[in-house]
């Protein structure tokens, strides 16, 4: 018997993919570096089920029907590449790889052109959904060898998580177009998580909710425009009672892990020069609950004063309610605004409103807001911001009123918001016909006669003054990061 696909790694990801694939009538040839990994899942979870063991790669690839389709579930970095060059050798022309880890896609970009030289085909493909979403259906981003969808995309869309009985799962683009799609899915997660936990931080410090109540209001919003997988499960979270009948989150200990995703998605924003300055806070945020140690010396330095609600607290929690819906609008603003860039600047040709139907089922920041962001770039292709979308300007305008009152209050409480703040900052920014940058230009011809544009004048003169009066007339070479 030959196996439709072979799957190399078998940690928590690889183990459910590979279940996954066998529920959907796939014979799945399984190996993993530590071989005997491999035979205790087919003595647990993978027993009774369409499975072949392989103990060595030369032994994965020869029960493998041509052509061969191999599916690497991998730590991201070296260990990929040093699987690719124990496979090429032992695999045929026409053949493909697939990488479902979370590689950064200038390392795809790369691996692409060195598989493809070898005669072979290979894709990157983001995998988006967690544990549960790797079982039952995740979303997935693919993206590399052209040549090689029409063979994988039956095996992916089987696979893949559905959404109004579309798979969640569709070609991204060429190179690495599929890994950075979901870089910036990751990213697009970070600023999700860090509203979300603002706005806890603002319940329990501010209006001093308990978690009863909080986990009702997470609830109650999540059936309305705010629906997403991350409100639920932090109704769920907030719910959660320890075994002293405590809730069980208060004894987790406030530093935020990372791996590098955010960071990645904030330093290609940096590059590219679009402002993704609310996902860009959410990483720092994550630094920051990093320095537990400093912080507790720090707030002995520098007590925090303790402030009491005052007012309505059902018309103070709409306007939180509306505030946030505006910095989620916000935040995916800045994150399409990334692929829109690196679309344009990549000939990729991303199908902005195809990528948000890819994220409605399966994957960690899947909502029923994504469908908005569909019809906005599907009824307006050449949209220049989300923000400037019909769909969502009535949201803004009252939500952005909601977070004014909701950050004037927690700004003098000294609660820390700094996605929430980010966003009104950017909006704020956006919407400015006029921004006092002229002044940073002529600070700058001031000091490096890096010269400056007049308004009156047409774009792209440049002019330089000698401020002093003893300075010469020659300029600095003007450029634009």
């Amino acid at each position: 018997m030959k196996a439709s696909i072979g799957f190399i790694g078998l940690a928590v990801m690889g183990e459910n993919l590979a279940l996954n694939l066998a529920r959907n009538g796939y014979t799945v040839a399984v190996y993993n570096r530590t071989t005997s990994r491999v035979d205790e899942f087919l003595q647990e979870r993978g027993k009774g089920k369409s499975f072949i063991g392989t103990h060595s790669l030369q032994e994965l690839v020869s029960v493998l029907q041509s052509p061969r389709i191999v599916f690497l579930m991998v730590k991201a970095g070296d260990p990929v590449d040093q699987m690719i060059n124990r496979l090429l050798p032992i695999l045929s022309p026409g053949d493909i790889i697939i990488d479902g880890g979370n590689s950064y896609y200038k390392d795809t970009e790369r691996r692409v052109k060195t598989v493809e030289a070898k005669g072979l085909q290979y894709i990157g493909t983001g995998v988006s959904g967690g544990e549960e979403g790797a079982l039952w259906g995740p979303s997935i981003m693919p993206g590399g060898s052209i040549g090689a969808w029409k063979t994988v995309k039956p095996i992916l869309q089987a696979i893949a998580a559905k959404a109004s009985g579309k798979p969640c799962c569709d070609w991204i683009g060429p190179g690495g177009a599929g890994h950075y799609v979901k870089m910036v899915h990751n990213g697009i997660e970070y600023g999700d998580m860090e509203l979300i936990s603002e706005i806890y931080a603002i319940m329990k410090r501010y209006l001093q909710m308990d978690y009863h109540d909080m986990e009702s209001c997470f609830r109650i919003w999540n059936n309305g425009n705010l629906n997403s997988y991350l409100m639920e499960i932090t109704a769920d979270i907030l719910g959660f009672k320890d075994a002293d009948g405590s809730p069980l989150v208060e004894k987790i200990l406030d530093t935020a892990g990372q791996k590098g995703t955010g960071k990645w998605t904030s330093e290609d924003a940096l590059d590219r020069g679009v402002p993704l300055t609310l996902i860009t806070e959410a990483v720092f945020a994550r630094s920051l609950s990093d320095q537990k140690e400093a912080r507790i010396q720090a707030s002995q330095v520098y007590p925090q004063d303790i402030f009491s609600f005052q007012g309505d607290r059902q018309v103070f929690l709409a306007d939180l309610h509306d505030g946030l819906y505006a910095a989620k609008i916000i935040s995916y603003t800045q994150g399409f605004e990334l692929l829109r860039k690196a679309g344009t600047t990549n000939d990729w040709n991303l199908d902005l409103g195809n990528i948000a139907l890819l994220w409605r089922g399966g994957c960690i920041i899947r909502s029923s807001f994504l469908d908005k962001i569909s019809d906005a770039y599907h009824t307006h292709p050449d949209l220049e911001n989300l923000i400037l979308a019909p769909a969502f300007q009535d949201s803004l305008h009252r939500g952005v009123q909601g977070l004014r009152k909701v950050l004037s209050t927690t700004l003098l409480a000294g609660i820390p918001t700094p996605a929430l703040s980010a966003a009104l900052s950017w909006f704020d920014g956006y919407r400015s016909a006029w921004l006092p940058a002229n002044l940073i230009q002529a600070q700058r011809d001031y000091f490096g006669a890096h010269t400056y544009e007049r308004t009156d004048t047409e774009r792209g003169s440049f002019f330089h003054t000698n401020w002093t009066g003893h300075g010469g007339t020659t300029a600095s070479t003007t450029y634009n990061a």
